[in-house]
């Protein structure tokens, strides 16, 4: 039998409960009124963003089943774009309360957003900002732009579930093992497994938190990080063997880079989702402080994943290029021919440099 995480202090509170430049005691009180003061009939949308990785649709769904749990019951979650789910995270409790875009409430009393930078993250359904009754914002993006009604945005948060769980804790909702599962995956993911430079001593406390409801970590780790088809692993092969090191690149701090077309994934039968733990094998080439995987994401349209290893911010990079994210991991969209969007990262890291070259 698993045992619940009972309501305790807000995992990203500070001292004066507050993180420094996250959520004011207000914002805080502004965020419980919203779901406290809901009508028995309310209709309630949860939106991640497009592309949903595991911070989105974790935090998204852990914190769906405990709004389930303080009784609401007309309540929906979906994200923009078609409505399959990656395969890694098909399993989550709560993917029953997903529903595709074009069936996502169109006037909703609540909205509640995750792990959005931007209203242009949500794409077709950042028309629910303006329809719904109040808009919500759960994130921990520094370059969030405040677009909610209430935004809970938290920079120091190492992923949105920290925010999740902090908003969790102050309706009062008892964490069971379903909703921790969403909010751990969640945390994992955007921690690479507790490996980056987010991973702080109060990340560890809320993942022993969760933990004490009895989910297993080795189970969910082989799920989400550990299990590919072997199309997948014969496509990364390809794709990391047209990688191109650029040892001048960001001022001598070099960049190392990949791409992936629409090609690729067609002739290795594989779904785009795949992708996205590429770049976790590009980042590790010690040459290189910055990685980058470009995929096509339409025509002449590339979804960039930048990541640093300390040396440069490449959420100004991702920001200057009309993206967003954080100073070790951000991203952007680029358009037009694959080598003027590399082009654009080159000279864009130039400007981004945090630390000399030794």
């Amino acid at each position: 039998m698993t045992e619940a995480v009972e309501a305790g202090a807000p995992a990203s509170a500070g001292p004066d409960g507050a993180a420094a430049g996250g959520p004011t005691d207000a914002d805080w009180a502004a965020a419980v009124a919203a779901v406290r003061e809901l009508r028995a009939d309310a209709r309630v949308l949860l939106i991640c963003h497009v592309n949903p990785d595991g911070d989105a649709l974790g935090s998204m769904l852990g914190f769906a089943l405990g709004l389930s749990r303080l009784g609401v019951r007309q309540l929906q979650a979906t994200f923009p774009g078609p409505a399959g789910v990656p395969e890694p995270f098909r399993w989550l409790p709560g993917v029953e309360l997903l529903v595709s875009q074009d069936d996502a409430y169109p006037d909703p009393d609540l909205v509640i957003c995750f792990d959005a930078a931007s209203e242009s993250r949500l794409g077709d359904l950042a028309d629910r900002l303006a329809t719904a009754g109040t808009a919500l914002v759960l994130d921990h993006h520094a370059s969030n732009t405040g677009f909610g009604t209430v935004n809970l945005v938290d920079p120091h948060a190492a992923a949105t579930s920290v925010v999740a769980l902090g908003l969790l804790d102050r309706l009062g909702v008892t964490v069971d093992a379903a909703t921790a599962t969403g909010l751990y995956v969640a945390l994992t993911t955007d921690t690479g497994s507790f490996r980056f430079e987010a991973t702080t001593p109060a990340v560890h406390e809320m993942a022993a938190r969760l933990l004490a409801t009895g989910i297993r970590p080795g189970d969910i780790s082989r799920r989400v990080f550990d299990t590919r088809p072997f199309g997948a692993v014969r496509l990364f092969g390809e794709v990391l063997g047209r990688a191109t090191l650029e040892p001048a690149a960001a001022a001598g701090h070099g960049l190392v880079w990949t791409y992936a077309t629409h090609d690729d994934l067609a002739r290795h039968d594989q779904p785009a989702y795949v992708l996205e733990a590429l770049i976790d094998s590009v980042r590790c080439t010690a040459e290189a402080d910055v990685s980058c995987v470009v995929k096509q994401s339409g025509e002449a349209e590339w979804a960039v994943s930048l990541r640093s290893k300390g040396a440069v911010d490449v959420s100004r990079v991702a920001v200057g290029l009309g993206g967003g994210g954080h100073r070790f991991a951000a991203g952007f969209t680029g358009r037009g021919p694959i080598d003027e969007v590399v082009e654009s990262i080159r000279v864009a890291l130039s400007a981004a440099v945090l630390t000399p070259r030794s």
